[in-house]
């Protein structure tokens, strides 16, 4: 929270653990619900996204990654997604989008 301060006044910080979302469905409709209210948003930073969509199989991260990609097309949004795995361990759909690996 201490960093919101520093962060240019477009940028907009939120902490999903200040919110009851305890499930990836959850997360998604947490995320339906930003977008619905900000209609200019560009793009969303998902810090730890495993850890904050509570996703943790390769199943549950390509449904994650996919029903991102459908509200992405939709509603024009680019989602970054910072994850704590390695590359080889995401699964192809992942994968395919990974621009830094460490």
């Amino acid at each position: 929270q201490k960093h919101m301060y520093e962060l240019n006044n477009k940028v907009r910080l939120i902490n999903v653990k200040d919110y009851p979302v305890t499930n990836c469905d959850e997360f998604i409709g947490f995320i339906c619900g930003i977008i619905s209210q900000d209609n200019d948003l560009e793009e969303m930073y998902l810090d730890s996204f495993l850890t904050i969509a509570d996703v943790n199989t390769t199943d549950e991260i390509t449904n994650a990654i996919e029903k991102l990609d459908v509200i992405s097309e939709k509603f024009k949004v680019n989602f970054i997604l910072s994850v704590s795995k390695n590359e080889e361990d995401l699964p192809a759909c992942a994968q395919a989008k990974v621009a830094i690996s460490l």
